[in-house]
């Protein structure tokens, strides 16, 4: 999985790329680290569009992010959440922890 950053306005865009599974999980906080201390962004957005498979440890993943920028304050959204990525985090009812679009 690739996971790319972009930021502007205020909001930051993670862009996640392939298979979302434990042997991304450095990449995935790498991504992510940064914005924890950053002043300027204020919400995070994780794109799925191009991710065709997720396991538990990646929803264990989204929730320590969740944790993170939750507890300084930054909004988090899920979007491009499609196909088999949409059926594994409607089944561990991901939609009551996160807005996803």
């Amino acid at each position: 999985m690739q996971a790319v950053v972009s930021k502007s306005a205020g909001k930051a865009d993670i862009v996640l790329n392939g298979r979302f599974d434990f042997n991304t999980h450095r990449d995935f906080r790498s991504a992510y680290e940064p914005l924890i201390g950053d002043d300027e962004v204020r919400a995070v957005s994780v794109d799925f569009a191009a991710v065709d498979y997720l396991d538990s440890s990646a929803l264990g993943m989204l929730l320590m992010l969740r944790d993170k920028l939750g507890g300084v304050g930054k909004e988090i959204t899920l979007t491009g959440v499609q196909g088999n990525v949409k059926q594994v985090l409607d089944i561990a009812n991901f939609g009551k922890l996160f807005q996803i679009y």
